[in-house]
């Protein structure tokens, strides 16, 4: 049998509370660490209850029904900027393609010359398509407000 027997531990031999350990003790005393166990809560999925609905926000004009406006609103000026920023380039730069290019200026098509039909005729897709395009993406982003406004409840 051994001599130490119980004895009174001396202070520097009782267990320290971790933030009481010197700096990289911890690396030496890995195996003296408790295993960590994660705690989770059984209702992960509650419902979260806010005191007003974002769309009643929205109807009573509230600071936060405005500022879920104004983003709605800035998104919708920005996709709108975008698109006219777009058309406004192709527009804005055929006439600078045909004048940095003076052989498109001679071809003809359908004995109209191509940058007649180009502007008179052919560019009116591309407004088509543009105007699609952002009516498709306005209403997505309108969707997106919907959703986010109906998930607040």
């Amino acid at each position: 049998m051994s001599r130490e027997r119980e004895r009174p531990r001396r202070e520097s031999e009782r267990p320290r509370k971790e933030s009481e350990r010197p700096r990289g003790e911890w690396l030496r005393k890995e195996s003296e660490r408790p295993r960590r166990e994660v705690v989770t809560s059984p209702r992960t999925t509650a419902a979260r209850h806010s005191r007003y609905p974002a769309s009643r926000e929205i109807d009573e004009q509230t600071r936060l029904g405005e500022v879920y406006m104004r983003s709605l609103v800035r998104t919708q000026f920005r996709l709108a900027l975008f698109v006219c920023t777009v058309l406004g380039c192709v527009v804005g730069g055929l006439p600078l393609l045909f004048l940095l290019v003076p052989e498109l200026r001679e071809v003809r098509l359908l004995g109209i010359p191509l940058p007649w039909a180009v502007l008179a005729g052919l560019i009116y897709p591309f407004f088509v398509l543009g105007a699609w395009l952002y009516v498709r993406q306005a209403e997505r982003n309108e969707r997106d407000f919907a959703e986010l406004v109906e998930r607040e409840r």
